[in-house]
């Protein structure tokens, strides 16, 4: 029988193998997801219920059809200009990214195509596997004009370096997966049909190191980056809180 979670929650599916190794994938409407104000408010829920069954045993996250995640419906996060509304996005934005990284279970991360939305969520991964159609960038911030401070700049300038960073996320450009690879941001990059089962093959020869192991080099490998998250998140959200209010005065 299922845990009650893997039908909670709209935008997120869940499977299990027998051997313990879970996949969320994101998705609308079993499709290519579009990010929402509900996938923002759910996926902190989702991994820390991932988190206290101890049936996982890796964590398999990628997306739907061509897409890791691509597209975002800016409108259903409500009115983020509001401070006190701006502030639940900022409380959902930083338990997000501390739970992604605190499992108690490796992640595999799997760029099943382009990843222009919350790219950070595989950068985040322990292992991250690519389609060679994957392309990686930062499509929202650019185009709509808010600061990105919810992560990719923390998760970015470790994977690749302050230059390369700040050039992705002042242009709002792409890379293809064979620049990510060379740039460190990707393990492998696979042929596009190949690249969930690739990245299944991974979790499960993870899941089955011995379950102390599992979630103490969880914690070794990513103490760094953990405390970079908690103390850069919460200030570049408020910074990018004021961006948006400063765009909805200048639309106004």
């Amino acid at each position: 029988m299922s845990p009650a979670y893997f039908d909670r929650y709209a935008e997120l599916a869940f499977e299990r193998t027998a051997d313990g190794v879970l996949t969320m994938r994101f998705h609308t409407n079993n499709g290519p997801i579009t990010f929402t104000g509900g996938t923002h408010e759910d996926l902190p829920k989702a991994l820390e219920e991932i988190a206290h069954d101890a049936d996982n045993k890796a964590l398999v996250i990628t997306g739907t059809g061509d897409a890791f995640m691509d597209s975002i419906d800016g409108h259903s996060l409500g009115e983020i200009f509001k401070p006190a509304h701006w502030e639940k996005i900022r409380r959902e934005g930083t338990e997000l990214l501390q739970r992604l990284l605190g499992l108690p279970m490796p992640v595999v991360g799997v760029a099943n195509g382009p990843a222009t939305v919350h790219s950070e969520y595989l950068l985040l991964t322990d292992i991250h596997i690519a389609s060679e159609r994957a392309t990686y960038g930062d499509f929202p911030h650019p185009t709509f004009g808010i600061t990105a401070g919810d992560g990719l700049q923390v998760v970015w300038e470790e994977a690749v370096g302050t230059a390369r960073t700040k050039w992705l996320l002042w242009t709002g450009e792409t890379i293809d997966a064979a620049t990510a690879q060379q740039w460190g941001v990707v393990n492998e990059v696979v042929p596009h049909e190949r690249a969930y089962a690739r990245g299944l093959e991974v979790a499960r020869t993870l899941a089955a190191k011995p379950a102390l192991y599992r979630s103490l080099q969880k914690q070794t490998l990513n103490q760094r980056l953990l405390r970079r998250l908690v103390e850069a998140v919460p200030y570049g959200m408020a910074l990018e809180g004021l961006t948006a209010a400063d765009l909805a005065y200048q639309q106004s």
